[in-house]
């Protein structure tokens, strides 16, 4: 298993290491890849480059004196000391409070802008929501809304029985931070780690763009979020979550490969493991029935350019330019999981294949269809995965500890 995990961690690794070269050098992979590249200088540093450099040298020594126990030893225990701390169950609960209420305090007059003059694409969601459910469309665009069964319903809901169609994606926000807490203490066992993860959640600018618009709602974030989050609870539910999640946005559709990692490598019972396995194929399987023998839009945008995947990667900088934290410590932070992985914490390799499969999700998609763009709203799992990978870090726990302090 340990080499499994090491494949994982190096090609997660390299896969980021690309990515940073693509927010050094903004014009590298469109001069080689691209359509239009006569103009474009391949190694012009952009914006973030210094910074992102700077930060990644000063996180890699700092790490590297951190393993080999070359800081000061008071320093060296300052850190461990912060690792092992936890937060008892009570002022834990005060805190979350604190958090969620300024959360949803700043956000809530969002829910009052009005998405037709914020959003283009809200037009063609508001043609799919008159039509629906029965209604046909000569559009492709509103076909390929309307086919998005969950998302609709709920949208619809959110309209009809609130008059205000941002009400429930403000909802599915909020439980997406909150299931991000519970998710990071399910799998660290420490609620410090997961406050922490929510935290980091809570500072993204792409997360708080996009988590009271309903033409860019959090629906099919929250569902896959929680096919995970079953999985050591109640595991049936896992494979319901994610047919949820599917139809909310077939985006998720090669997240069921992550699904299936992160089960092998929890803790449960191997006959729970089979279960589920057998589950997903089973969805699997029905989904890509529903989708090539049913009315649905799906099969005829398919458009197969292999190019586009290392333009895809270029477009990451860009589209999280103002998510600052992410991009300059995302690959110290890969590279601390994949040691994580080797030395101490068994489900961190979990975490990485979960963030590379949020980033190479994109670079895929627009590699098989013109048909969509990519998106910064499609980088929110990752945002999430990228989260719950901090608080992995605050997991060196004392001997004895538990969740009932």
């Amino acid at each position: 298993m340990s080499k499994i995990s090491n494949l994982i961690g190096i090609t997660t690794i390299i896969f980021t290491f690309l990515t940073i070269v693509s927010v050094i050098l903004p014009s590298l992979f469109s001069s080689i890849f691209g359509k239009f590249s006569s103009n474009l200088v391949p190694y012009e540093i952009g914006i973030f480059g210094i910074p992102i450099i700077l930060s990644n040298v000063a996180l890699f020594s700092f790490g590297a004196m951190y393993y080999k126990k070359k800081l000061p030893i008071t320093f060296f225990d300052f850190i461990n000391k912060i690792r092992a701390f936890e937060i008892p169950k009570k002022p834990s609960v005060i805190i979350l409070l604190i958090i969620f209420s300024v959360y949803i305090g700043l956000s809530l007059p969002e829910l009052f802008i009005d998405e037709s003059q914020q959003w283009g694409d809200y037009a063609v969601l508001e043609d799919a929501l008159n039509l629906w459910p029965n209604g046909k469309s000569e559009n492709i665009y509103v076909e390929e809304q309307n086919d998005r069964y969950v998302r609709m319903f709920i949208l619809d809901l959110s309209l009809n029985l609130f008059q205000n169609i941002k009400i429930l994606p403000f909802i599915a926000s909020i439980l997406v931070v909150f299931f991000t807490y519970l998710f990071t203490v399910q799998i660290t066992k420490k609620r410090f780690a997961g406050i922490i993860s929510i935290l980091v959640l809570l500072q993204s600018n792409t997360f708080l763009k996009f988590d009271t618009v309903a033409v860019y709602e959090n629906f099919w974030v929250l569902f896959y979020l929680l096919s995970l989050y079953v999985v050591q609870k109640k595991w049936f539910f896992s494979p319901a979550f994610y047919i949820l999640s599917f139809f909310t946005k077939a985006f998720v559709a090669p997240y069921f490969m992550m699904t299936l990692y992160y089960t092998f490598r929890s803790p449960i019972s191997s006959k729970k493991k089979f279960g589920i396995l057998i589950s997903y194929l089973v969805i699997v399987i029905l989904s890509i029935s529903i989708i090539f023998l049913g009315d649905t839009v799906y099969p005829n945008v398919i458009e197969i350019d292999s190019s586009k995947f290392f333009t895809g990667i270029a477009t990451l900088g860009l589209l999280l330019r103002y998510d600052y934290f992410l991009l300059l410590i995302i690959l110290p932070v890969i590279v601390g999981l994949t040691i994580l992985a080797k030395n101490s914490f068994k489900q961190s390799d979990s975490i990485i294949m979960l963030i590379l499969g949020t980033m190479i999700a994109g670079p895929v998609l627009v590699m098989f269809t013109n048909f969509y763009e990519i998106l910064p709203y499609r980088f929110v799992p990752l945002i999430v995965f990228f989260a719950i990978s901090i608080g992995l870090f605050f997991t060196k726990m004392p001997k004895n500890n538990n969740l009932k302090n």
